[in-house]
């Protein structure tokens, strides 16, 4: 792997880290408003997030590549409103595909084949990721200021569980 490409892949590491750092902060807020379903959905997130900076840690680990980690960036810590937060979420995941998009680009003008594949993944997850942040500031929209569709969003999401990917190596061990 060439050094532009293992400092283009050790940003999204930075930008997968502060993923989970800004979902920490947004669960933090709903936390202090008593919404624990949204809270839960977003350390969810948080984890999947720090398992995908894993995910990419791993890969240019097993490339030979360098892993240089940065400072992580401080998050907001408050919004308007829940509609507000998943706004903000909508709009950061589609930063971070327009990352993994400017990665993919990166490594086919390297043609560095390896990297094209291992980003195919991120590139369908991103859909899932935009999907279902939409889907959510959808159904905020429609509920508005409704205390009642507010509490059964906040029981929908609070469902959410962390599913580990199977087959990454998350310190030392690998997952199913």
């Amino acid at each position: 792997m060439n050094e532009t490409m293992s400092g283009a892949l050790n940003g999204q590491i930075n930008a997968e880290l502060y993923s989970s750092y800004l979902y920490l902060s947004m669960a933090a807020y709903f936390k202090r408003l008593n919404l624990e379903g949204f809270s839960r959905w977003m350390q969810v997130q948080a984890l999947e997030e720090l398992t995908h900076a894993t995910k990419f840690f791993n890969f240019v680990n097993e490339r030979g590549g360098k892993v240089e980690l940065k400072t992580i960036a401080g998050p907001p810590v408050s919004w308007d409103s829940p509609l507000g937060v998943f706004q903000a979420v909508y709009e950061h995941e589609v930063k971070v595909t327009g990352l993994i998009y400017e990665l993919v680009n990166l490594a086919t003008d390297a043609k560095d084949h390896a990297v094209v594949n291992f980003l195919q993944w991120f590139v369908t997850e991103q859909v899932e990721e935009e999907t279902s942040a939409d889907n959510i500031v959808q159904k905020l929209k429609l509920i508005g200021s409704d205390g009642g569709g507010l509490y059964m969003i906040d029981q929908e999401l609070g469902k959410r569980v962390f599913t580990p990917l199977p087959g990454t190596t998350i310190l030392g061990g690998t997952t199913a």
